[in-house]
């Protein structure tokens, strides 16, 4: 079977609360197969769309959408870490010259 990857991975929250990256359908139709909480609207599109999907790779971006926003609905949805490795190292950058009279252009 062929793997029918996401242009970006959709992280969710798995197990104990662990982040995971979801990168392809068939990973998305996990999730949704293992899901033991309410099955809403919203969970019974994407699981649709998904399966939908796994037959014919157009749907791809669909499923993939579709499942994102599963996640947010359902709370499962994990932040990016990079970027939040990147909000972190902006934030560090920041405070780093905070309070500091001098300007970059002068160094």
């Amino acid at each position: 079977m062929s793997v029918h990857r996401f242009s970006h991975p959709v992280h969710v929250f798995v197990g104990l609360g662990f982040p995971h990256p979801v990168t392809s359908v068939q990973e998305a139709v996990q999730v949704l197969d293992e899901w033991t909480g309410r099955r809403s609207p919203i969970y019974e599109a994407a699981a649709a769309l998904c399966r939908s999907a796994l037959a014919d790779k157009r749907d791809i971006e669909a499923a993939c959408a579709t499942f994102e926003a599963y996640a947010q609905a359902h709370g499962i949805q994990a932040p990016d870490p990079t970027e939040l490795a990147v909000a972190r190292a902006a934030d560090d950058w920041m405070t780093a010259y905070d309070g500091r009279s001098e300007s970059f252009a002068d160094n």
